[in-house]
């Protein structure tokens, strides 16, 4: 085991909301919950947390609120406010369903009709508006309330006035009979099909989770981590409830412009994230090399390219030596920009391109990847910190307490992922049909991800199930390895690899426009806006030359032939892209009908 790597008992909690009273007991935390305001970090210790949760919880039950009933809840980022919302919830016997903040108006028409939820709290006014009229529109009734304490229409519940005797002593007899087995929340999910179901899970499947967790993350009590994820996911939402059982300071950031300063001074040792935000800073470097001075930009290619070779596995002097300099001069500038003291990240929620997780790790920030799905509370696999425990490329070895089958394995090895564990979903809610469907006879979850066993006992995965397809010269194409593949040129922000029926593949590619923009300055290219510049010739040259790069490494059948240069980054606002950044193809094939019918004409 590393040196400085702890590992956290898991203990007896088996509900939730116990994480609360097991931090109390044994790790005090008088930083347990913290929030940016009036210009500094600000404290909730864990004794305070427990206080406010129960005096809303017996606010829930002054108001009338039975067990079983459903709150919609619409965060934007953690605050302390959620996670105290979300424990009184829990107290009182409540189903907290989680709504993003970019749910469309059809999907938000669902989770109102099968949850009949009567309140819902949001993170602002502008979302208080929206939820406000949306049902009134359609005739139902919903009482909504939002956090801004300094408007109309707050949460005034959550102000934590001290609840009488009688009350506490109501609140006690519900909390003893919440079992582990009691649906604990329904996290609505529409994938990239489109339509919403929702996901039940209970405190047990939950719990499992956490005390799975807890035995593999390099962590210690009052270590700090900093949580800038949505809360509305399941990932991130278990990850806080994780560091409250394991006794860290948690930070949350207060704005998503923001993160550069709350690294600065959280100065955090740990962190969960999403590829997103490190292709981002793989992006940013990339920009600095085209503006920088001819020797500098030469300093930085040489130590990314550099960086791209590190393995931690392989013992070559010379390497050693390059990663040295490399490290010292570029690589650990990334490590400064996040507070100086992160050593570790795990990377869930969609696949990351392994020469970035390899570029972090040479710079001292030891990345790895890991997979779940909401329907497993949500953890399945992991990658470890421990030497010879982690591949890149991979997503790791089972979590404990979890099982992992191939489900039919093809010559290659490859089929479906079939997983069995505490941790699996209770069903969808009120959609037997559906629940009965993604279950084997023996009791296997059927996750709909084609996957194979590597190196012995990693998973990779391949693709999902439904979105392989057979071109019409007869070859099988798996979509998600091609687009992570070109996704490795810096000027490719995203990629959707299309074929289906059709003689050769092609792409929709949306460019990096903040690189492109530096590279056209350099190349002293007149640069006026994307919608322009995606027709312009030479930006299109240097697309071809990078693709043309890339399908070099390619079976001929698998080649990108022609591509599409979409003008604007596709969003979760549009639909276009899943609540966790994955792109939803049927939509994105109907709005660039048009540019992919040009394409095979």
């Amino acid at each position: 085991m590393p040196k400085g790597i702890t590992r956290i008992s898991s203990a007896d909690f088996t509900r939730v909301f116990d994480i609360l009273d097991y931090q109390l007991e044994k790790y005090p935390n008088k930083h347990a919950l913290n929030y940016y305001s009036g210009g500094r970090w600000q404290s909730l210790t864990v004794q305070e947390v427990k206080q406010r949760s129960e005096a809303l919880a017996c606010w829930f039950i002054r108001e009338g609120f039975q067990p079983g009933d459903m709150i919609l809840i619409v965060p934007v980022m953690g605050t302390p406010e959620w996670m105290i919302i979300d424990f009184a919830c829990q107290q009182a016997g409540l189903i907290v369903v989680p709504v993003h903040a970019t749910v469309q108006d059809a999907e938000l028409q669902v989770i109102l009709e099968e949850t009949e939820a009567q309140l819902c709290i949001t993170a602002d006014l502008a979302l208080y508006y929206k939820f406000k009229s949306f049902p009134e529109a359609r005739g139902r009734s919903l009482t909504v309330y939002h956090l801004d304490s300094t408007e109309k229409g707050y949460f005034k519940g959550i102000a934590g006035v001290k609840p009488a005797d009688e009350e506490l002593t109501k609140l006690s007899s519900i909390r003893q009979q919440i079992q582990p087995d009691d649906l604990l929340t329904v996290m609505y999910t529409s994938g990239s099909s489109g339509i919403p179901k929702g996901v039940m899970l209970s405190h047990g499947n939950v719990v499992s989770g956490i005390k799975s967790i807890l035995t593999i993350l390099p962590i210690e009590p009052g270590q700090r981590v900093l949580s800038f994820l949505p809360f509305s996911h399941i990932f991130e939402r278990a990850a806080t409830y994780t560091y409250i059982a394991s006794g860290m300071a948690l930070y949350f950031s207060h704005d998503k412009d923001s993160f550069a300063h709350d690294f600065r001074t959280v100065r955090p040792h740990f962190c969960t994230s999403v590829p997103r935000v490190l292709e981002k800073m793989y992006a940013f470097m990339q920009e600095q090399s085209m503006q920088a001075h001819w020797l500098k930009r030469k300093l930085i290619a040489w130590a990314m390219q550099t960086g791209k070779q590190y393995r931690p596995h392989v013992k070559n002097p010379v390497l050693f030596i390059k990663l040295f300099f490399a490290r010292v001069l570029v690589l650990s500038q990334w490590r400064k920009k996040l507070g100086g003291r992160i050593r570790y990240m795990v990377v869930g929620a969609a696949s990351l391109q392994p020469e970035i997780a390899r570029l972090f790790a040479a710079g001292g920030i030891m990345v790895v990847e890991g997979y779940g799905m909401t329907e497993t509370s949500p953890f399945i696999s992991t990658n470890r910190f421990e030497p010879g425990q982690n591949r890149y490329g991979t997503v790791g070895m089972a979590v404990p307490g979890v099982e992992i089958k191939i489900d039919e394995p093809d010559e290659a090895g490859e089929g479906e992922i079939l997983v069995k564990g505490a941790n699996v979903m209770k069903g969808y809610f009120k959609r037997p049909e559906l629940t009965e469907s993604v279950f084997t006879a023996d009791g296997w979850f059927r996750t709909g991800d084609v996957g194979k066993i590597r190196y012995g006992r990693f998973l990779a995965i391949t693709d999902r199930k439904k979105d392989i397809f057979k071109t019409s010269a007869g070859k099988y194409i798996a979509p998600m390895p091609l687009q992570n593949h070109f996704r490795q040129s810096p000027f490719i922000q995203r990629c959707l690899i299309i074929g289906f029926q059709k003689p050769f593949v092609t792409a929709l590619i949306v460019p990096d426009f903040e690189l492109l923009q530096a590279w056209c300055a350099q190349q002293s290219i007149h640069w006026t806006a994307p919608e322009f510049m995606v027709y312009n010739i030479k930006v299109r040259a240097q697309l071809h030359a990078e693709i043309d790069r890339l399908n070099e490494e390619l079976p001929n059948y698998q080649r990108v032939k022609d591509f599409v240069l979409c003008h604007q980054d596709w969003s979760v606002e549009t639909g276009e892209l899943t609540a966790t950044l994955k792109p939803v193809r049927h939509l994105l094939m109907e709005h660039y009908q048009k540019e992919i019918d040009r394409m095979y004409h």
